[in-house]
């Protein structure tokens, strides 16, 4: 059963990342042309596109990406009803709230799970390519992705003797987190 869950849980965890990461970056504005974009959208164009053309005109042009966002929630909800139906309704941790409220809570749960741990991938890739390969395609893009979360923290950091210990800040604040909703 232990298998089960942990490939359910691997398996929602790169959709809704996915889902996650296409709306993120059509919220900062970046190409799709290029990975991961391309990658992303192979993932999640069967969930995103039907979704955006139930949302009402007015979302499409917003600067928000609804599509990949709702997407993310559909398929957390999903996993949380079929965590929920495995446990045979019995979630550990969440004690006698019933399925309208244990689905919602454990989906939400699980998309803020997801949040922090795939952030922590990005930052950690994006500290490692910066000391490997500083001017690499990919850094640029993962600087896109990252910079507006540690523009805040390199406001208070500052950089000790050339190093940027905002990405080990971050990831100490991720893993806090994760403490936090574990």
């Amino acid at each position: 059963m232990r298998i089960l869950f942990f490939l359910l849980d691997t398996l929602f965890f790169f959709l809704i990342g996915a889902a996650l990461l296409r709306g993120w970056m059509n919220t900062r504005r970046m190409r799709m042309t290029q990975q991961p974009g391309i990658f992303v959208m192979a993932i999640t164009d069967w969930v995103v596109q039907p979704l955006r053309k139930t949302l009402p005109r007015g979302w499409a042009h917003a600067n928000i990406d609804w599509g990949s966002f709702l997407a993310a929630f559909v398929l957390a909800l999903t996993y949380s009803a079929l965590w929920h139906a495995l446990w045979g309704g019995r979630v550990p941790g969440v004690q006698n709230l019933g399925f309208l409220v244990t689905v919602p809570f454990v989906a939400i749960t699980f998309m803020v799970r997801t949040v922090l741990q795939g952030l922590m991938l990005l930052a950690l890739v994006y500290a490692v390519l910066s000391w490997i390969q500083p001017h690499s395609p990919i850094q640029s893009v993962l600087a896109r992705l990252i910079d507006p979360i540690l523009a805040p923290i390199r406001r208070i950091i500052p950089t000790l003797g050339g190093v940027d210990l905002s990405v080990l800040v971050l990831i100490i604040l991720l893993q806090v987190g994760l403490l936090i909703i574990a």
